[in-house]
């Protein structure tokens, strides 16, 4: 039986965990489990895409996992302590609030503006029609977000 050895200079160990050489390649390294860790704490997977390729991405293979998906309150949100998603975050700077802010920050921000956008208050402008869908949208996500950290099962 032939063992694949660990790519890295001087190592003996099985290389049976398989890394890309570059960004979209279809070239592989084998690394032992040490090295392959060593590797990824350096790895950027998102490296040279924008934002919403990024997103593009990351959607793909989240629905390419048999319909599985990371439960929300693991997501990674960026800046800040991790404990917003990356849809929060979004819809915060629609609020034009910071990534701390509390969920009463977040109830003033959203009647502020939609009451400055609401189509009764500015009839026929269509870009503040635009803004206020805006401004709701990301307060029900940030609602529906905050709905499921404070829920408790009764």
């Amino acid at each position: 039986m032939t063992v694949r050895l660990c790519d890295r200079h001087g190592c003996n160990e099985p290389g049976n965990c398989p890394a890309p050489k570059s960004p979209n390649s279809p070239d592989r390294w084998y690394f032992c489990m040490t090295h392959a860790g060593e590797y990824n704490r350096g790895w950027n997977y998102f490296e040279g895409l924008s934002a919403e390729e990024a997103a593009e991405r990351e959607a793909a293979e989240t629905r390419t996992a048999d319909g599985y998906a990371d439960p929300k309150h693991y997501a990674w949100a960026g800046s800040g302590d991790g404990s917003r998603s990356r849809d929060e975050m979004r819809a915060l700077e629609v609020l034009q609030l910071e990534p701390d802010a509390t969920f009463e920050d977040v109830r003033a921000a959203w009647r502020r503006m939609a009451k400055a956008n609401h189509p009764d208050v500015r009839p026929g402008d269509k870009d503040a029609a635009t803004r206020f869908q805006g401004v709701q949208a990301a307060y029900e996500v940030l609602r529906a977000a905050e709905d499921a950290r404070t829920w408790k099962p009764a």
